[in-house]
């Protein structure tokens, strides 16, 4: 094993066993639950946001350690963020993740993810919390619209 995939193998496994912003977040305005029915993998991410801004973000679940550590990466990477630079994130993580794209250097840390390109049966796992994160920009634009 190259010593880039030991550091890959490290980080991945420091955020599963000691998530970033796991646990309730009492002021959340935005909650989704997101789910692997193939694997068992769940996830509720929970958003405290003013429509534009991601405030802070926690989440809770349970699953594999690819889609705990994603959990815990992308909520260390979004919190103070606009949905727009969050979702353009997304967008350069599942790039990463679907199509095997270089890791964007925006993504930091996420980049020990990007070998689950090779692992189909993987690849719903690295990208749970991302399409929760997905689903609550949309439910907080929607909320924005009707306040």
């Amino acid at each position: 094993m190259s010593l880039l995939e030991e550091l890959y193998k490290e980080i991945i496994l420091r955020h599963y066993k000691s998530p970033h912003n796991y646990g309730s977040l009492e002021s959340a305005n935005v909650r989704v639950v997101g789910d692997n029915p193939s694997c068992g993998d769940q996830i509720e991410l929970l958003v405290e946001t003013d429509g534009e801004q991601i405030a802070d973000v926690r989440f809770r679940g349970q699953g594999c350690a690819i889609s705990q550590a994603s959990a815990s990466l992308m909520t260390d990477l979004v919190k103070g963020k606009t949905w727009a630079e969050a979702l353009e994130l997304e967008r350069k993580f599942k790039s990463m993740i679907l199509d095997g794209t270089p890791p964007s250097p925006e993504l930091g840390d996420l980049a020990a993810l990007s070998g689950v390109h090779k692992l189909a049966a993987r690849v719903k796992c690295a990208t749970l919390a991302w399409n929760a994160l997905e689903q609550a920009a949309q439910e907080a634009r929607t909320k924005a619209q009707g306040a």
